[in-house]
């Protein structure tokens, strides 16, 4: 009898456990202002000034062009931001009052996008048109394969300073729910590695 015990803590000891990481740490994206990215595409209306208005795709060097103002930086701004920056560039051309408000729509986001590799159905590259969560992104590359190491799964996540943070999952704990902690929103540019 002692020995079975001894077996079954040995066999517990030796199984995988559950990573142990903060993940309330980890951002919730959409309580935050969507950040433009190559790709997107923003409609300009200046309230009054027709020929000012203009739906723009932002390039890959990160700009939009405008009538008046000419080329502008839009990668990585907010909508806000963007506005501010519009808003003052025609104050050099065009006499703003009160009822000459600029508006940025969000005609179509297309820099959502995000890497799947490794074990899975289809690997590649994904978009959205709203932030998913770690479990609906692996649902979207169709599934881990059955030679998966289903409690190694790594999320990589670049941070503003350039460096990149290994975020551990189990695919189990979050496909049974056990764990809704661990399933975090993806943000753009992050890849989730299925070894």
């Amino acid at each position: 009898m002692k020995a079975l015990v001894l077996l079954v803590a040995m066999l517990v000891a030796c199984g995988s456990s559950l990573p142990n990481y903060d993940y309330s740490k980890e951002p919730d994206p959409r309580n935050r202002e969507l950040v433009l990215g190559v790709g997107d595409v923003v409609g300009i209306n200046v309230w009054e000034q027709k020929e000012l208005n203009t739906e723009a795709t932002i390039r890959p060097d990160g700009t939009i062009t405008m009538p008046l103002v000419g080329d502008l930086k839009a990668a990585g701004e907010t909508p806000s931001a963007l506005k501010e920056k519009i808003k003052t560039q025609l104050a050099n051309f065009v006499k703003l009052t009160a009822g000459n408000e600029v508006t940025i729509a969000v005609r179509a986001w297309k820099s959502y996008r995000f890497t799947i590799e490794g074990e899975v159905s289809k690997a590649g590259v994904f978009s959205s048109d709203q932030y998913v969560t770690v479990a609906e992104a692996i649902a979207m590359a169709g599934g881990i394969s059955r030679f998966a190491r289903r409690d190694e799964i790594r999320l990589l996540r670049r941070d503003a300073k350039g460096t990149t943070r290994q975020i551990p999952l189990d695919y189990d704990s979050l496909a049974s729910g056990t764990r809704s902690d661990m399933n975090i929103y993806v943000l753009p540019g992050d890849l989730i590695y299925v070894p």
